[in-house]
């Protein structure tokens, strides 16, 4: 089987999984009695710490021989914790357990990137053929249980959940390659591996693009955590929401499969610019809670809103990190656009969408407009000018 479709599966095991858990797992917690204040807070927590977590779960996955490896038993500790969530233990019980799982399945995709991203510099394949692929499994999810949700229970969310990080647990050990984390033979100390984040924390320019994009990419949280329910609240069933959040990855998708020259002409800052600029006209849009008719084109912008930020950010992270820092930049790029800042705005989104409903986009558009002054300040940075 080639590498690419491994790696592609890969990521659809990851993603067959989130793509119910981001638009339905609000539901779950709903369906259990839970406001929209307290689904922000349990969603939110492991976003706040993420800026921690990932990092540390980061240094932890590059002590091993090979990369695979964190992959497979981070897998098979969120199998255990989706599974503990079904215990009767309420409030404080899921926010505990949502924790630990949180911050172990959000460590899964910046890892595999760093696999897929080295291979396609290697092998000289599309980076975004693999990755596409599991956007496509993440629309597979939107729209399944989108349709079950019309005629079943719930509690189907948790269930899919389970079967889909456990068959990623498997997929990590069948699927991946056995790329080694030291290419050279030489395994860093934790000091050393700590001196190599420290100076990713200090570099201006690094943490000018991984916060820009991360203002961009985060401003996605009232969109994640309560689209649905504001789609509801507008008389628009859980099926249509599917097939509104499958039009978003779509667009996703031919992004990264059809749109490789492109991309590489216009380069990666002009890339993050497009996308928030983009990201600001979506959430404007949706805070005014726009017709069906409206909404289907309006979700063709998630093509610029996640697609073009996130390669962006990933390009500009390779660029201003080095192989030996690759693990943590990656990870820390990611804490940063789905942790702390994403942790914040999701934690505002649930008090907003309690007493404004749709209205809480609007803070989602002005994070954007930051996260586009943040990038025009990159076209200065010397080390990103092509060479």
């Amino acid at each position: 089987m080639p590498l690419t479709v491994r790696l592609g599966l890969f990521y659809g095991a990851i993603f067959i999984g989130t793509g119910v858990s981001s638009p339905y797992l609000p539901v779950w917690f709903a369906h259990h009695g839970l406001s929209g204040s307290r689904i922000g807070l349990i969603l939110s927590l492991p976003m706040l710490a993420r800026v921690f977590t990932a990092p540390l779960l980061a240094l932890w996955a590059d002590s091993f021989k090979l990369r695979r490896t964190a992959l497979l038993i981070l897998s098979l500790a969120v199998t255990l914790a989706y599974a503990l969530m079904a215990a009767p233990g309420g409030f404080a019980w899921w926010t505990l357990v949502w924790f630990a799982a949180s911050s172990m399945v959000s460590t899964l995709p910046p890892l595999a990137d760093v696999i897929t991203l080295r291979r396609a510099r290697l092998d000289g394949f599309n980076f975004g053929w693999p990755r596409g692929i599991g956007s496509a499994a993440f629309m597979v999810g939107n729209v399944g249980m989108g349709a079950m949700l019309t005629r079943g229970s719930p509690d189907a969310v948790l269930v899919w959940m389970v079967a889909a990080i456990a068959a990623t647990s498997l997929a990590a050990r069948v699927l991946l390659p056995p790329d080694p984390v030291h290419e050279e033979g030489h395994a860093e100390s934790f000091s050393e591996r700590m001196a190599g984040l420290s100076d990713l924390l200090r570099d201006p320019g690094f943490m000018t693009a991984a916060v820009s994009a991360g203002l961009i990419q985060s401003a996605h949280a009232f969109y994640y955590g309560f689209s649905t329910l504001a789609w509801k609240q507008q008389g628009i069933a859980e099926n249509m929401s599917g097939v509104l959040w499958a039009t978003g990855v779509g667009a996703e998708i031919v992004f990264l499969w059809f749109l490789e020259p492109w991309r590489r002409r216009i380069g990666p800052r002009n890339l993050l610019t497009l996308g928030g600029a983009g990201a600001v006209v979506r959430w404007t849009a949706l805070a005014f809670s726009p017709p069906l008719w409206v909404l289907l084109p309006l979700q063709i912008l998630h093509a610029l809103s996640y697609a073009a930020t996130f390669i962006a950010s990933l390009l500009l992270v390779e660029k201003l990190s080095t192989p030996r820092t690759a693990s943590a930049a990656q990870t820390l790029n990611s804490a940063l656009s789905g942790g702390v800042l994403a942790g914040l705005a999701t934690l505002a989104s649930g008090p907003l969408f309690d007493r404004y409903g749709a209205l809480g986009y609007l803070l989602m558009s002005a994070m954007c407009v930051a996260g586009v002054i943040g990038a025009f300040r990159l076209y200065g940075l010397r080390r990103l000018d092509p060479s």
